[in-house]
């Protein structure tokens, strides 16, 4: 099984946004059963509350739930837990570094960095633009799941 977390700011935005999409790829792919797949943040400022209206919203529109889901922080134990902890932006990985310590591991990486264009996803809350961070999210996700068949799940079979 391959552990993921994405993780962002607050967990109400982007990293629930690709928590949910990530499990949709997975799900039509039929591929659910090799991984667990959940989002945090790495600040305690929304803790307990629901997803964003707007990442209800656009979720919604590309028939993806995200029902049931509420803001909780990483922990420095999700870094043995999962076995990949990634973050939208730079900001996210400086403060989940704060949290974890140290990557010896090299279990950090941006979302984007599965894609053709390694940076950083722009915050919804911010902008207000949920279409396009679905939009980079939603490669990112494409980016992260051939990257995980071709590498992982290909030398899982082989083991």
């Amino acid at each position: 099984m391959i552990n993921i977390m994405f993780v962002c700011h607050g967990n109400i935005c982007r990293s629930p946004m690709a928590e949910f999409v990530f499990k949709d790829l997975v799900e039509k792919k039929h591929l659910a059963h090799k991984f667990r797949v959940a989002s945090s943040a790495t600040s305690r400022e929304e803790i307990g509350h629901p997803v964003h209206h707007g990442t209800k919203r656009i979720l919604s529109k590309h028939g993806i739930s995200c029902e049931g889901k509420t803001s909780a922080q990483v922990t420095k134990a999700d870094y043995e837990r999962y076995d990949h902890l990634i973050c939208m932006d730079a900001f996210n990985v400086r403060n989940l570094m704060r949290i974890i310590g140290e990557d010896p591991k090299k279990k950090v990486s941006l979302l984007m960095d599965f894609t053709a264009h390694s940076r950083g996803i722009e915050d919804p809350w911010y902008t207000g633009d949920f279409e396009t961070t679905y939009a980079d999210i939603k490669a990112g996700c494409e980016g992260l799941l051939k990257f995980l068949i071709e590498k992982e799940l290909r030398e899982a079979e082989h083991v």
